[in-house]
C-alpha cells in the first residue's frame, strides 16, 4: 500500500436467473465478491440450481483513494457493509452479455454509473477480510473536513466586497 491508495483484487460472482417476463429471457446481476481469487478475466461456472447459475466472472481491483474515505465510511456503515459492482454490456460474447467493469467501495461513484441506465449496478455484501482492509485504510487516511458555507454578498454591498465564509464545523470564521 502506498500513501495515497490501496488495491485489493477480488473475484466477481455473477448470477444468471431465468427471467419472469416475456421481455427478459435472463436476469443477470452481481451477487458477491470473493477475496483470494487469482487475477482472471475468464468465466467459470460455480454452482447452479433450477433456473439459475452462478459464475465466477473474473476479477476486478478494489482501488481505494485517500480522498474518498468519507464515501467508504458510508459503505462501511451499511448493514451489512457493502461494495458496489458495475457490469457493462459485452457485445463480444453472446453467451455472457454482461462483463464486470468496476468494483468500488464508494456508493457515490456507483451511482454515477447507475444514472445513464446502460449498466447493471448492484450492492453486494463486503466480506469480513475486505471490511478490515477498507476500515484500516479509512482509519489511516480519513480527515474530517469542516463544512464551509459561503454567504452571498448583500444586494446593496459595494462591488469590491469579499464573499464571507462561515464554518459550520468548528473551524475559524472568515468575514
Amino acid at each position: 500500500m502506498d500513501a495515497a491508495r490501496a488495491v485489493l483484487e477480488l473475484g466477481i460472482v455473477v448470477e444468471r436467473r431465468k427471467g419472469s417476463t416475456r421481455w427478459a429471457e435472463w436476469i443477470w446481476r452481481p451477487v458477491e465478491v470473493v477475496p483470494g481469487v487469482p487475477a482472471s478475466r475468464t468465466w467459470r461456472r460455480l454452482v447452479e440450481g433450477d433456473g439459475w447459475v452462478r459464475w465466477l466472472a473474473g476479477t476486478l481491483p478494489l482501488v481505494l483513494h485517500r480522498a474518498e474515505t468519507a464515501d467508504y465510511r458510508v459503505a462501511l456503515s451499511a448493514e451489512p457493509p457493502q461494495l458496489y459492482v458495475v457490469l457493462r454490456a459485452n457485445e463480444d460474447d453472446p453467451e455472457f452479455p454482461w462483463k464486470p467493469f468496476l468494483l468500488t467501495a464508494s456508493p457515490f461513484e456507483a451511482q454515477v454509473y447507475a444514472e445513464p441506465g446502460d449498466a447493471i449496478v448492484e450492492a453486494v455484501p463486503m466480506p469480513e477480510p475486505v471490511v478490515a482492509f477498507v476500515q484500516e485504510f479509512v482509519d489511516r487516511h480519513h480527515k474530517d473536513v469542516p463544512f464551509l458555507k459561503r454567504r452571498r454578498k448583500r444586494a446593496d454591498a459595494p462591488p469590491d466586497a469579499q464573499s464571507e465564509f462561515v464554518s459550520l464545523g468548528g473551524a475559524e470564521e472568515e468575514r
